[in-house]
């Protein structure tokens, strides 16, 4: 009685293998999972950079990438607003200012993370203005300058956004 052909026996063996592959792979990383494994853990080792990230090439770490260019891009449209909506100061031409009340009027029709854009803004050096966190009416009088031309600021996103993408296609 003939079972199967060599070329059936070889496939076979190559699903059994790679099916025992997968399974030692899972058990060795049940092994340093912390709720399943015991008492004989091993502390994990991170270097600073990898800390508090997700592993390279998860998607954990693509929807990053992609919640990363599209802040980029809010933080772009802000720019771009007070560009458009604000009057150069009078020393300084190249410097766009604006009052924190008449953004916040004109910006949260678009977009409702005015206060949180304005704060990555500054942390990009795009924008400065007084004070740690802008508050509706109590800072309506703040001013806001937008302290890079934003023909600079459109180059540097353009720079950052394809940086994420060539990051992006790396990973994955």
């Amino acid at each position: 009685m003939e079972c199967c052909s060599d070329s059936e026996e070889e496939s076979f063996g190559a699903k059994v293998a790679m099916f025992n592959q997968k399974a030692s792979k899972h058990q060795d990383k049940q092994g340093k999972n912390p709720f399943t494994s015991g008492l004989n853990i091993e502390k994990p080792k991170f270097s600073k950079e990898e800390y508090g990230r997700p592993e390279a090439g998860s998607l954990s770490d693509l929807r990053g990438r992609k919640a990363n260019a599209h802040i980029l891009k809010e933080i772009l449209e802000l720019c771009e607003m007070i560009s458009q909506e604000g009057t150069p100061c009078r020393d300084q031409p190249d410097v766009i200012g604006i009052m924190f009340g008449d953004l916040f009027n004109i910006y949260t029709n678009i977009n409702d993370k005015c206060v949180g854009l304005l704060l990555r803004a500054r942390k990009q050096k795009f924008v400065e203005f007084e004070g740690e966190c802008l508050f509706q009416r109590r800072d309506d009088n703040v001013p806001i300058f937008l302290v890079k031309p934003i023909e600079e600021i459109r180059q540097e996103y353009k720079q950052r956004l394809e940086e994420v993408r060539k990051e992006t296609l790396l990973a994955s």
